[in-house]
């Protein structure tokens, strides 16, 4: 059976190599290497969702979900210097990586899911949520974060349309977070998804 990036301590073979993250507003090499999400280049769905949404709010706590070796980390942190950006993943080799690629990003937090302060809140939530890991595993997640949403904030969520975003959509609405589709390009969906006012 092939591991899986959303293991929390790969042990494939190592292979590091560097990709490129090019936005229009941020051009970056970063290291990635096996046992992580989309090591071979930078995730088709990452890009529309870094294309495609709001810009980030200037100040406060920003989460990327699930940051893997960390391109929506080092884009949150371009574009919001003034905010702290925390990059949560479960996959200890991915925090690595980020770690790396952030080293010289001084508002950048690394950190395992139960590294992040309890009372922290999030003025942003983006996210590449990790579909594979089967839905109990997901809707955990999105239970844990998205009520963390400071007032007013907002979750911005890529998922592959064949993958279940629209069952997705479904469920947060029933889970009582309300959630729109602010996008569909690609075959992905961004969904938005609103904190209470």
């Amino acid at each position: 059976m092939s591991e899986h990036y959303f293991s929390s301590s790969p042990s494939a073979a190592r292979a590091p190599r560097t990709v490129r993250l090019a936005l229009r507003d941020v051009q970056v090499g970063l290291a990635t290497d096996t046992g992580v999400f989309s090591p071979a280049a930078i995730d088709a769905g990452t890009l529309v969702l870094l294309e495609t949404v709001p810009s980030p709010p200037a100040a406060g706590d920003l989460l990327d979900l699930g940051c893997g070796y960390g391109p929506i980390t080092v884009a949150l942190a371009h574009r919001a210097p003034g905010a702290t950006v925390w990059g949560v993943d479960v996959n200890e080799r991915a925090r690595e990586l980020a770690r790396a690629n952030t080293a010289s990003l001084p508002n950048v937090r690394i950190e395992g899911p139960d590294g992040v302060p309890a009372d922290t809140g999030f003025a942003a939530i983006w996210s590449n949520p990790p579909i594979k890991v089967g839905k109990g595993v997901l809707h955990e997640m999105m239970r844990r974060w998205l009520p963390r949403l400071a007032p007013g904030g907002v979750a911005y969520l890529v998922v592959q349309r064949h993958l279940g975003a629209d069952s997705l959509h479904r469920w947060l609405e029933a889970e009582g977070f309300p959630t729109e589709r602010l996008a569909s390009r690609k075959g992905y969906r961004i969904l938005a998804v609103r904190g209470n006012e």
